[in-house]
């Protein structure tokens, strides 16, 4: 969105998302000074009208008074990044936490920040590689009066208004319809954006699951082990399909229930790779998954499903695997059950 009021800000952290907020900003109308220890990152976009800087103390001296520095770095450098950065300013600048840091540590850096009469702000950034086209949703947390000095850039970085329909019965107003919210003190934007990450985590659980159980709806077609230590397949003509799971996802896509965003990034990676053979299923964690399941646990609020897809997640990394083994030994010892050799690994077809 064009802005008839223009900004300067510093963007610290030039990865996928930090140079695209850079040119969403940019295109926007508003000035922006980069920094990052990756040299062509910072040439890159200076290419297209960002001022570079060289290192912190450079990018400070090319930033107008008072301040906006946005902070878009993992959340394991982005407190040595701070402390370094807070001694360079000056009383009424403002700092901007974009990753995806703990909130705890918001409502500590604001406390430390407030000492040194530097404002801080934390951001929860959603929007991943399309958001220089789709606009970022914004979940911030910090100081009322320090938020709407500020509202130029948020508003530009937002998707705007046209991005969804009008949600019947909503009362008019607020900046929540235009993609951004101020959601209360410090830590407050990065708790919101912390669950909504949790709520990610299960929902692409289950549509990984459903679409899965799709695939195998062909089980009554394999040749059917029998032994003691297998339990058989109750009915196999009732599992004699084979499905386009692809295609499924596809038509899913199209007037369902679950049609949404994350079934059409589905649809997309299964058109490019029906057999998804380039994925060993080594699915990370960044942290917002578990915190929110701490937040759950302190807060008392039941929260099996978040939970679940956080713990597949350990299980997809081999986590389990000491677990598993003590199963089988088990067995072993209370009912001298022999383990069965896994099938073999199967390729599929590329």
């Amino acid at each position: 969105m064009t802005t008839d009021q223009s900004m300067q800000l510093g963007m610290i952290g030039l990865g996928r998302m930090g140079s695209n907020l850079v040119r969403r900003l940019m295109r926007g109308g508003h000035r922006c000074v980069v920094y990052d220890v990756n040299a062509s990152a910072v040439a890159s976009l200076v290419a297209e009208n960002a001022t570079g800087a060289n290192d912190l103390q450079d990018f400070v001296a090319k930033l107008e008074r008072p301040r906006n520095v946005w902070l878009m770095l993992p959340a394991a450098i982005t407190g040595r990044t701070l402390d370094q950065l807070v001694d360079l300013l000056e009383p009424g600048d403002a700092v901007i936490d974009g990753g995806n840091t703990y909130y705890r540590d918001d409502i500590v850096r604001a406390r430390h920040l407030a000492t040194h009469q530097v404002h801080y702000m934390d951001c929860g950034t959603s929007g991943g590689i399309w958001g220089l086209e789709r606009g970022y949703c914004l979940m911030i947390g910090g100081q009322t009066e320090v938020v709407q000095r500020l509202e130029p850039i948020f508003r530009t970085i937002a998707p705007g208004a046209g991005a969804a329909e009008p949600t019947p019965g909503r009362p008019p107003g607020g900046t929540a319809q235009e993609g951004y919210l101020h959601c209360g003190s410090a830590g407050a934007g990065h708790f919101v954006k912390m669950v909504h990450n949790g709520i990610e985590y299960g929902m692409m659980a289950a549509i990984a699951e459903g679409l899965s159980i799709i695939k195998h709806a062909n089980a009554g077609k394999e040749e059917q082990v029998t032994d003691a230590e297998t339990t058989p397949l109750t009915d196999p003509e009732a599992y004699q399909y084979d499905i386009n799971v692809a295609e499924v996802a596809e038509v899913w896509r199209r007037g369902s229930v679950i049609s949404s965003w994350l079934m059409d990034l589905t649809a997309t990676a299964l058109a490019k790779s029906p057999e998804l053979s380039e994925f060993t299923g080594h699915v990370s964690d960044s942290g917002e998954g578990r915190w929110t399941v701490l937040a759950a646990v302190e807060e008392g609020v039941p929260s099996p499903v978040i939970t679940a897809s956080l713990f597949q997640r350990f299980e997809s990394r081999g986590l389990g695997e000491f677990t598993a083994r003590l199963l089988s030994a088990l067995r072993s010892e209370f009912g001298g059950h022999a383990e069965k050799a896994p099938p073999p690994a199967v390729t599929p077809p590329r």
